[in-house]
């Protein structure tokens, strides 16, 4: 709704998700080819393993010292600067008593309110506050002023980031926007020397090592380990592993959730609810407040309780559990959901899991797809799961959004289409089939009035074909008609379009989820039936390749358009529903073309076509061309000097 929001620092509960941090990340690769790439991108890059080295950099004071997550060690004699984050532990006593601490203090204020996914954008204009404090490089000596930046959070690497302006190209910009000095440490070899005055960006290539002491000389790869070294050796810094992903915050200030099932004892501390005490329930009878603040911290009756440990009186938790953590296990549920004994039945897991094909919307690619891959692997180690599952879903397909005027519809917006709006003006199956119709699955699409209408006309043309031609129609199912009924080339022509319609369709939705094209594909059958209608005859093998190719148009629509085709399956003479049909089956042998459509050309104009047969050669559809009387007329006089084939679609005649 675009309200501010006002980030506040609580005494919340985690679940330590991190710990699989390193199984997360490796088992993406067996999701590959199951799992949109871009979902295990952003997967890969919200998890966000870095191999670097922590390097500590005492402050001038004596008081401390600012460690610092870095995967470039080998650029450390280059740090100009020292950017944290506004939330980092060591700010206030950074600031305090400092000229500027009044200036600090309103950017610390107007950036702690800002989105923390707005400060991690590229797009992102990155500003800062100098704090007026000083640390000293660990190598050098030197000194370095300590900034506060707008792009630095405190929950990624240490909250602090060792800025080398000729090194990286967001130091750089933000080296030039408050005059900072930058110090070019790296060289490309066999190139003009860089100087700090002729740089017009960050040179982030590899190089060799200058004015770097020790190091000069070396290649900045092989620098990475001998500074590395030599921080360990110094007692300066160490090699680490650093992590993107946090512990997971499942703490909820609101009453919908389920309850966090601790006590707090002035005895005993924090307790846990004994399992036979459990489900913590929610009471029912709260007063709502109209703020929307959790009424539970003002409920007596729920947060008084009993010490399970010694029996004293104790205070409940009033936080609730994020949704998430419901929606990281639902599936699992679902393979035993009868079950009374236990939350799942190891037996029947093995039967269902991993889900063979799941469908959710990208906006959860690192929230809860990414949660229940974690839940999984806990449950697997706890015993609950067996031993073998470690993937819940082992097919994703991400739907896109239906979007109106560009962005997602919103009452605030102003943009919402009603969906029981269009149902009531146009039926279920024309919203269906405008849905399915206007992308693909996983893309979004913006809602059209235009194309709605256009779904409308063609369930129409569907409805009409059917009602015009019901004389000719016999109950038959789909690829019923055989190659017997198929007499004329009109009826093999039809049959050949309604095996090729079903095998694409069967392709496209059954294998790709692409639906917009199964759509493209049986509208193309329908069209081909409105042409094919008044040249089929009226025997019972032409009427029996009419009926079938009806019969083939409906169950593939089925699914899209059920009430339309159903209630026409009905009209067509069966007593079955259409619903309870299986997928029908294309005949290979029906797919194949009898006779092909060639391009005439004498010197690369078109002068006409000529149909032959499929399997004509080279030569065959070279003397047809030289027979046919449109060249024949175009060539009258000249002398053929050559003649270019392409097997099956032209014919091109040079002559002069």
């Amino acid at each position: 709704c675009d309200t501010p929001v006002v980030q506040k620092e609580l005494t919340q509960w985690f679940l330590k998700i991190t710990d699989y941090a390193d199984e997360l990340l490796a088992d993406l690769s067996k999701l590959e080819g199951g799992w949109p790439d871009r979902v295990l991108s952003m997967q890969r890059n919200w998890i966000g393993k870095s191999v670097g080295a922590e390097i500590t950099f005492p402050l001038e004071s004596g008081e401390g010292d600012i460690k610092v997550f870095t995967t470039r060690p080998d650029t450390v004699f280059g740090v100009t600067f020292m950017t944290l984050a506004p939330e980092h532990p060591l700010v206030e006593s950074l600031i305090s008593g400092k000229p500027n601490e009044a200036e600090a203090r309103a950017f610390i204020e107007r950036t702690h309110n800002m989105d923390r996914i707005d400060r991690q954008s590229d797009s992102l204009e990155k500003e800062g506050v100098f704090t007026g404090s000083y640390c000293l490089n660990p190598f050098t000596g030197r000194q370095v002023p300590i900034w506060l930046g707008n792009f630095v959070l405190a929950e990624y690497g240490t909250g602090a980031v060792m800025a080398v302006p000729a090194h990286d190209q967001r130091d750089f910009d933000f080296s030039k926007k408050y005059g900072m000095e930058r110090i070019v440490v790296i060289q490309p070899e066999g190139e003009a020397p860089l100087t700090p005055e002729n740089l017009t960006e960050a040179y982030t290539a590899p190089g060799v090592l200058v004015n770097s002491g020790e190091f000069d000389g070396l290649p900045n790869e092989d620098a990475k380990k001998a500074i590395a070294d030599a921080l360990e050796a110094s007692g300066k810094g160490r090699r680490t592993t650093n992590w993107r992903l946090r512990d997971w915050n499942i703490s909820r200030q609101r009453y919908w959730g389920a309850p966090i099932p601790v006590v707090y004892c002035d005895t005993c501390g924090m307790v846990p609810v004994p399992e036979d005490q459990l489900p913590v329930r929610l009471p029912l009878d709260v007063q709502t407040h109209t703020d929307g603040k959790s009424p539970l911290p003002h409920t007596p009756e729920f947060y008084n309780c009993t010490c399970p440990k010694c029996g004293g009186a104790a205070k409940r938790e009033t936080d609730t559990m994020d949704t998430f953590v419901e929606s990281s296990w639902y599936f699992a549920r679902y393979t035993d959901a009868r079950n009374d004994k236990a939350p799942f039945d190891m037996e029947a897991l093995r039967y269902w899991l991993s889900v063979d094909q799941y469908i959710g919307g990208v906006e959860h690619a690192i929230l809860h797809l990414l949660y229940s891959r974690f839940f999984t692997k806990v449950l697997r180690d706890l015993g609950f799961f067996p031993a073998e599952l470690n993937e819940p879903f082992a097919n994703l397909l991400t739907q896109g959004m239906v979007l109106k005027d560009g962005s997602k519809m919103s009452k605030s917006k102003g943009n919402v289409v009603a969906p029981s709006d269009m149902i009531a003006k146009y039926g279920a199956d024309t919203v269906r089939l405008f849905c399915l119709f206007a992308a693909p699955a996983e893309r979004d699409f913006d809602w059209s009035d235009s194309g709605i209408e256009g779904a409308s006309r063609f369930i129409g043309r569907v409805w009409r074909l059917f009602d015009e031609e019901k004389d000719r129609l016999l109950p038959l199912k789909a690829c019923q008609s055989t190659a017997e009924d198929a007499q004329s080339e009109e009826a093999r022509d039809l049959r050949r379009r309604e095996h090729l319609t079903v095998k694409k369709c069967s392709e496209d939705m059954g294998d790709r989820f692409q639906f917009n094209t199964a759509i493209a594909a049986v509208m193309e059958l329908v069209n081909a039936m409105y042409l094919s209608r008044e040249k089929l005859g009226a025997t019972e093998g032409d009427r029996r390749v009419f009926s079938s190719a009806m019969a083939s148009v409906l169950t593939l629509l089925s699914p899209i358009t059920p009430h339309v085709c159903e209630e026409l399956w009905q009209h067509l003479g069966h007593g079955t529903q259409l619903a309870s049909e299986l997928l029908p089956k294309w005949d290979d042998a029906a797919t194949v073309q009898d006779m092909l459509t060639v391009a005439l050309q004498v010197n690369g104009k078109l002068r006409g076509t000529v149909q032959i047969p499929a399997a004509a050669d080279k030569a065959a559809m070279e003397q047809a061309a030289l027979a046919d009387s449109s060249v024949q007329r175009h060539i009258d006089g000249l002398t053929v000097r050559k003649v270019v084939v392409v097997p099956g679609k032209l014919v091109n005649i040079v002559a002069n």
